[in-house]
């Protein structure tokens, strides 16, 4: 059996595997990022210190704020210096009456906001 390729299958192919790398590029270099929420009853002003680069961000009541670092980073609460936390850049947390709890208990914190007073309200 004889195959015959034109020149135009031949570019075809090398269009479909530099996509395919580069496809395969960007889910690799995707990180999972830390997640913040504002569960509190006032917005509270985060200080962000990843490596070498301080952000400052406002985050409102009821808000979520994505991406906050890539890997690990220094969270500071209101400008207090006593409230600082270290996150290594995959976390879910939430801040409230101040503090920073994890959203998940597999990290030990406390359990989401709502989740005990749920249950009561259901028996």
């Amino acid at each position: 059996m004889t195959f015959c390729r034109d020149r135009r299958s031949g570019r075809f192919d090398l269009l479909v595997i530099a996509a395919g790398a580069i496809a395969v590029l960007l889910m690799t270099s995707a990180a999972p990022a830390a997640t913040i929420a504002n569960r509190g009853d006032r917005e509270v002003k985060l200080t962000i210190t990843e490596d070498t680069s301080i952000k400052d961000e406002v985050l409102p009541v009821g808000k979520v704020v994505g991406g906050v670092c890539q890997k690990s980073c220094i969270i500071r609460l209101n400008d207090n210096a006593n409230d600082e936390y270290e996150l290594d850049g995959s976390e879910s947390v939430s801040v409230e009456g101040g503090l920073l709890y994890y959203d998940s208990p597999a990290h030990g914190g406390a359990p989401p906001v709502g989740s005990a007073s749920d249950e009561r309200q259901g028996k």
